[in-house]
């Protein structure tokens, strides 16, 4: 978790945990996959925010110009929707690995996938 450049994010995010949700490829944004969450608020602005994610930044966008959303870049990406270009608060960085890739192409071209987020202790 990047706690120290986005605190509030993070902190808002394990409130949620566990947090169970469908992971789809995102139809804008390149190589990364993307949890839609419509109009659910996690009452935080925006922090840390990027539009130029690299491969293994996780992103919350926090409702504003398109919905809420949690994007996960598995390749090169460019954070987009429908009404343009977004900026979501990177908050989480999953290690680089050849299984991130491996996935996100499985999603693009078989669909949708189960995903859990939980604490490991």
């Amino acid at each position: 978790m990047e706690t120290k450049k986005a605190p509030e994010t993070c902190e808002a995010f394990l409130k949620i945990l566990p947090f169970q949700n469908q992971l789809i490829h995102a139809r804008w944004s390149g190589e990364s996959t993307w949890i839609p969450m419509g109009e659910y608020d996690m009452g935080v602005g925006s922090e840390n925010a990027t539009s130029y994610p690299s491969k293994g930044d996780v992103l919350f966008y926090p409702k504003g110009k398109s919905e809420t959303e949690i994007l996960i870049v598995y390749g090169s990406a460019i954070f987009s929707s429908k009404v343009g270009l977004l900026a979501g608060n990177h908050f989480l960085t999953i290690p680089k690995s050849d299984e991130l890739f491996k996935i996100g192409n499985e999603i693009l071209w078989s669909g949708a996938k189960d995903i859990k987020f939980q604490v490991h202790l």
